[in-house]
């Protein structure tokens, strides 16, 4: 089984730290769906035959909440009569709270949709300003009390730390929000500088303060034992969730399946190439309805697809599995792993659990680290 990601470029406001592919216009919104049909019906045998079954698909953005119904169904069905679609399939929608009013919510539970993944990031209004969000804390808590009055159970919240300006008192308060709304899977993720971005020209000309690493580490501490207080489980580094509810649409990704991206800048990976379209709507659309969709490819060579394997893996609960490296890769891969893998280990960052290599609490403060140091080069 596999799945697709589609990407919807559109916002009514850009955030301040956000490096995704997106518009504020929405002026060719309507020929931009025509064309994500169209790609749907030209890329439909991307997938081989072991992966032609959708286990997963995944609207993300940009903000695809900005979709009417009628455009989100409209797609659906494009989807449905160009793949076959497993009968549990996970559907997930990004959603921004302040579109989530209670007939978009309606319209929302009335579409195949059945996970919604709300992007909170904060529920202080200073942090909300800093990032440019468009929603207030309380539409924040409001929106998802609404979806779950509407009946949808299914909801993951987006949750941001290391912000300049919220010490640990203030993120401890962030996660008591999040925790009293007894949502199943909360995402959160230390703030990063990204370059293009205006937080990045807030940094450079000193407008804004640099983020702060020993912050960022603190306050992952915070969260995988506050956390684990409340009992959700750490299923990837930046990952929570109760029992069973893990984004299956994003654990394949970790896992190394295959899956198809749909729209401007989306990813695919057919596992041992990747393909990325053009990060311009109006070049995505023109591509498409030549019928020569504007991408990019790139064949993996084995080196690379190891380093990719451990980077996603380590990061899992899981952790790497030397034997399926060895079988893979070769037994010089797995002889490598094991040699840089060591000084982690004998420090305490590592744990060997069943031939995995599993990454410690203190080990996940430096996975990004690690990860490299086990990276062919």
């Amino acid at each position: 089984m596999s799945g697709i990601y589609l990407h919807i470029p559109f916002c009514k406001q850009a955030c301040h730290y956000c490096d995704f592919h997106f518009s504020t216009s929405l002026k060719n919104k309507e020929a931009l769906i025509e064309a994500l049909k169209k790609e749907i019906v030209l890329r439909k045998n991307y997938l081989n035959t072991q992966y032609s079954i959708l286990n997963t698909i995944y609207f993300g953005g940009g903000t695809p909440s900005l979709l009417t119904h009628k455009e989100l169904m409209s797609i659906f069905e494009t989807l449905h009569s160009n793949f076959e679609i497993s009968k549990d399939a996970e559907v997930t929608l990004e959603a921004n709270p302040d579109d989530l009013s209670k007939e978009k919510i309606k319209e929302l539970k009335d579409s195949p949709v059945n996970r919604l993944s709300i992007g909170i990031q904060s529920f202080r209004e200073k942090d909300l300003k800093f990032m440019n969000r468009a929603h207030n804390p309380q539409e924040a808590i409001s929106s998802v009390k609404r979806a779950q009055d509407a009946g949808i159970g299914n909801i993951s919240i987006d949750l941001i730390y290391g912000t300049p300006g919220m010490d640990d008192k203030a993120w401890k308060g962030n996660l008591e929000n999040a925790f009293a709304l007894n949502v199943p899977h909360i995402s959160a993720y230390c703030l990063t500088v990204e370059e293009g971005t205006a937080l990045h020209k807030f940094v450079k000309t000193g407008k804004v303060k640099n983020v702060n690493d020993e912050q960022g580490a603190a306050q992952l501490e915070i969260l995988m034992e506050e956390a684990e207080r409340n009992g959700l489980i750490q299923y990837e580094i930046s990952n929570f969730c109760n029992e069973g509810m893990h984004s299956r649409h994003n654990s394949s990704y970790w896992e190394g399946k295959h899956y198809l991206g749909l729209g401007p800048s989306a990813h695919s990976f057919d596992g041992v190439s990747r393909q990325w379209n053009v990060s311009n709507n109006n070049s995505y659309i023109e591509g498409i309805e030549k019928g020569q969709p504007d991408l990019k490819k790139e064949v993996l060579t084995k080196e690379q697809q190891y380093n990719e394997y451990i980077l996603t893996s380590l990061r899992r609960k899981e952790g790497t599995d030397l034997n399926y490296i060895c079988e893979r890769f070769g037994g010089e891969f797995g002889e490598h792993c094991k040699i840089e893998a060591r000084p982690y280990s004998e420090r305490g960052m590592l744990v060997v659990h069943k031939n995995n290599l599993v990454l410690s609490k203190a080990g996940k403060l430096i996975a990004d680290k690690i990860a490299s140091d086990l990276f062919l080069v």
